[in-house]
């Protein structure tokens, strides 16, 4: 089997540091890990398997040496040096919004739409979703082929660990002080996140919608269907890992409880956990934290509207909301033999 010399970019980082453990654990065919960040973590180390890497000057990197760089160092970052690295002939796949909504490069979901891959030059750039769009996705794929989806309305009760490692410290450090009876003003999040809920996930946007709302909008419409009206609400909680979402659809053919059950028992990517009368149904920290599924269950006929259908979707929004299905889109690309 060919191997491939691949690139971290943003390897000191929480999405960083999985994506190397992933591309080990998945035994990805490679034959040179760089590790590169910017130059304040330069010479530190991390872990790919049991092997030790020294961080690399992202700045100072030749790309030419890479077959593959996998970003997810920021926006901004990605802006500066993934047109670079395409250039110079290496395949990015950027874990970054930066890219997502331009219609020359591919916005891709492995278990949805994997043909769009072969759309990546000239560019060679592939954009990885927003974690809440990807479980979401991989989950309402197999329903859309079936029965169509007209309409999406969803309410995400997303993880501190969404807003980096920075993000997970103000949760511990919040609930450390709470339990101490100390007063921790919020830097992070706009409030406190501590034994809260937060109706906030970035900027607010003119239509009253914030910015990830309107991700899950573009990107549903861009990877599944330009039809598919969503509705999104988008709630931080105070969970360090995996993502949940209260999902209402609407389809234009009318299809059963049972018939969803059965397409998504079969559902590449998919775990059904859904069994109430035994209280078997996913939640983050028992079910996804660590784990590559997206799990689904409280699947129920909407008895408001004729054609919908009521589903509970969780994952791990470091591993399958990021890293994993970067490493995905790689493997997908060899298995094509686009690289």
């Amino acid at each position: 089997m060919k191997k491939y010399n691949v690139a971290v970019v943003g390897a000191t980082g929480a999405v960083g540091s999985v994506m190397l453990s992933i591309l080990h654990e998945r035994k990805f065919p490679v034959e040179n890990v760089y590790a590169l960040a910017s130059a304040n973590s330069v010479n530190k180390s991390v872990l790919f398997g049991n092997k030790k890497l020294k961080v690399q000057d992202l700045s100072e990197f030749d790309f030419s040496k890479a077959d593959i760089a996998l970003f997810s160092a920021g926006a901004s970052v990605s802006s500066v040096y993934a047109p670079k690295a395409g250039e110079s002939g290496c395949v990015v796949i950027d874990n970054t919004s930066y890219f997502r909504r331009e219609e020359d490069i591919p916005l891709v979901v492995p278990e949805v739409n994997p043909e769009q891959l072969k759309n990546f030059k000239p560019r060679n750039i592939i954009a990885n979703p927003n974690c809440s769009t990807i479980q979401m996705l991989v989950a309402l794929a197999p329903v859309h082929r079936e029965a169509t989806i007209s309409r999406i309305n969803v309410a995400t009760y997303q993880s501190v660990s969404g807003a980096g490692q920075q993000g997970i410290d103000e949760l511990s450090k919040q609930t450390t002080s709470l339990f101490n009876f100390q007063e921790l003003k919020p830097k992070v999040f706009s409030k406190d996140i501590a034994f809260n809920v937060i109706p906030q996930i970035d900027q607010f946007q003119d239509n009253g919608y914030t910015k990830e709302e309107m991700k899950m909008i573009w990107e549903t419409q861009k990877i599944l269907d330009k039809n598919i009206l969503v509705n999104p609400t988008c709630v931080r909680v105070p969970v360090f890992y995996g993502h949940s979402e209260a999902v209402h659809i609407e389809t234009v053919k009318p299809i059963t409880v049972e018939k969803v059950k059965q397409l998504l028992k079969s559902a590449p990517g998919v775990e059904l956990l859904d069994n109430p009368e035994k209280m078997e149904f996913p939640t983050p920290k028992v079910n996804c934290a660590g784990n590559d599924p997206v799990y689904v269950g409280r699947i129920r006929k909407d008895i408001s509207i004729e054609n919908g259908i009521n589903l509970w979707i969780v994952s791990d929004n470091i591993r399958k909301g990021a890293a994993l299905n970067s490493v995905q889109i790689a493997e997908e690309m060899i298995k094509m033999q686009l690289i």
